[in-house]
């Protein structure tokens, strides 16, 4: 049977909607507990793992623990597109409001993505007095994730993703709740909430941090796709408020995502990485000097341009870092470059040309958030198109990721530079070599799990991949000494690493060679072969 990716999806792919709202009020399915990742907990209602309960029980444990904090100010709350966030951030308002915590929703009744909150929050903390009440967020999204999904996550007052002690805590929390039957939840019905200018604070506030009158003066022809997610209305104000020349490519905004074209496993997914779920956005490039995507909260980003199609989120990086730290002169000549340890080596290259320290962290954007603040690192990264940098001057921007200025950053390059940012990624291939870089799965049962995420370098016995000698043998990451929850190895020339996988019965592997795909290949059949011997199987 021919596969559907890439191909636009079909009313037997899309959700019942109204199925989906009613299972929301059901009662909490009794084996789906509260279950933070590193982007908050998600699921769906129609699995009972996203219900009315869960998010009672979820913001009440939030309550606890920013007050157990000191935490004392507002709590500023964003919601996605996804049908289930709505129905989410009206149990959330209710518990918060039951608990004389005050909070702050869009002035407009709109969507709100999640670097407008992180945004909101720094923004906020930074105009206190010293003692001042601090205030942090509560995002409700699934980010890229299916239209029947929901997600809840809390950023604290630095702005960005807790931690894993806050999320641990919160989440036994919200479980204890649960298993009480809910009865240690406070709650008001109908109650309203403080409305604060998300968009309008976020949009005045981009000059701040990008060249938005090279943009401007350039003429570009530029396209944003918000893939009927949160950003749709920010980048209509983006245009008007700064005269660009951008058209917003589709305004559409539908919970069950029908305009959409299904990704790699033929279902709907927001992810404005993937060719396949981006190509409608793709088939448009040729009339668009620039084309972008978000996801459906906008902490991702997609680059489109005519000479290179859809760029692998690892090259976009790898250029935006080149041109960042050539042309923020604002920038401490100290300050990092930040990336997550799967990230493509690429970068690591183009740092030490540029002469600027790299820090290598686990995979979550929440290591970034430290460095982002004090401006001890520039500019963060995730292989999975998630980034963000400092304002011009060097102050913070925002603390999660942002796929918003990752998108008008493209512009920016394309507008100085006069080159697209394909045709720049061309000439850094040319300077250091054209890896090649790919993510695989191998199967492992839950106690190989268990031991892969326990594993330590010695534990590699391996002097030898895919022909080169093993320099390097990674249990924690070189940037900041934390578990990395797996292995990596490396060479001269390739390198891979190991995680177990938190939803599946299998590992990740990451690998990446220098020496092209043949090598890849080797690369990724031999660490299969040196993960298995140090799990003992």
């Amino acid at each position: 049977m021919t596969s559907r990716a890439g191909r636009p999806a079909e009313e037997s792919d899309l959700v019942d909607v109204d199925d989906l709202l009613r299972a929301y009020e059901a009662p909490a399915a009794a084996d789906q507990p509260v279950v933070f990742g590193t982007s908050g907990h998600r699921g769906s209602s129609l699995d009972g793992a996203f219900t009315d309960t869960h998010i009672a029980a979820i913001t009440q444990a939030i309550v606890e623990y920013r007050a157990a904090q000191g935490v004392e100010g507002p709590v500023f709350i964003g919601a996605d597109t996804h049908a289930l966030s709505a129905p989410a951030q009206v149990t959330c308002l209710e518990v918060l409001a039951a608990n004389g915590v005050a909070a702050l929703v869009d002035a407009d009744g709109g969507w709100v993505p999640t670097p407008a909150v992180s945004r909101a929050i720094i923004r906020f903390n930074r105009g206190l007095p010293i003692g001042g009440a601090q205030g942090d967020g509560i995002v409700i999204t699934p980010s890229h994730n299916p239209p029947r999904d929901g997600g809840f996550k809390y950023n604290p007052p630095h702005g960005g993703p807790a931690d894993s002690d806050a999320t641990g805590w919160i989440a036994g929390r919200a479980n204890d709740i649960i298993a009480g039957g809910n009865r240690d939840v406070k709650r008001s019905r109908g109650v309203t909430a403080e409305p604060y200018d998300f968009r309008g604070e976020y949009v005045r506030d981009l000059g701040s941090v990008l060249d938005l009158g090279a943009i401007r003066a350039s003429g570009l022809r530029l396209g944003a796709d918000p893939l009927g997610g949160a950003s749709v209305d920010y980048w209509k104000l983006i245009a008007t408020h700064y005269g660009l020349p951008l058209e917003v490519v589709n305004p559409d905004v539908d919970p069950t995502w029908r305009f959409m074209t299904l990704d790699w496993d033929e279902k709907i997914r927001m992810d404005p990485s993937s060719p396949n779920a981006m190509a409608s956005v793709v088939a448009r490039r040729a009339d668009y000097d620039i084309l972008t995507g978000n996801d459906a909260d906008a902490d991702r980003h997609g680059i489109v341009t005519p000479d290179g199609g859809l760029m692998n989120p690892n090259h976009y990086l790898a250029v935006a870092i080149q041109y960042l730290f050539t042309h923020r002169d604002g920038w401490s000549p100290d300050a990092a470059i930040g990336k997550t340890l799967v990230s493509s080596s690429m970068i690591d290259r183009v740092a030490a040309s540029l002469g600027r320290r790299l820090w290598e962290v686990p995979v979550g954007f929440k290591w970034f958030v430290p460095g982002l603040i004090d401006g001890s690192v520039a500019f963060g990264g995730e292989e999975s198109a998630g980034a963000s940098f400092l304002e011009l001057d060097g102050s913070a921007w925002t603390t999660d990721k942002d796929g918003i200025i990752l998108a008008l950053l493209a512009a920016e390059i394309r507008a100085v530079t006069g080159k697209s940012p394909s045709a720049l990624y061309r000439e850094l291939t040319e300077q250091f070599g054209d890896p090649a870089y790919a993510r695989v799965d191998a199967a492992a049962s839950p106690a190989q799990k268990a031991r892969l995420g326990k594993l330590s370098g010695s534990d590699i016995r391996a002097d030898i991949l895919a022909g080169e000698k093993i320099v390097d043998r990674l249990s924690a990451a070189p940037g900041n000494g934390a578990a990395i929850g797996g292995v990596k190895v490396v060479t001269e020339n390739a390198w891979f690493a190991a995680r177990p996988s938190g939803t599946e019965d299998v590992y990740k592997i990451y690998a990446e060679s220098f020496r092209g795909p043949d090598h890849l290949a080797e690369v990724q059949a031999e660490a299969k072969h040196i993960v298995d011997a140090a799990l003992g199987s």
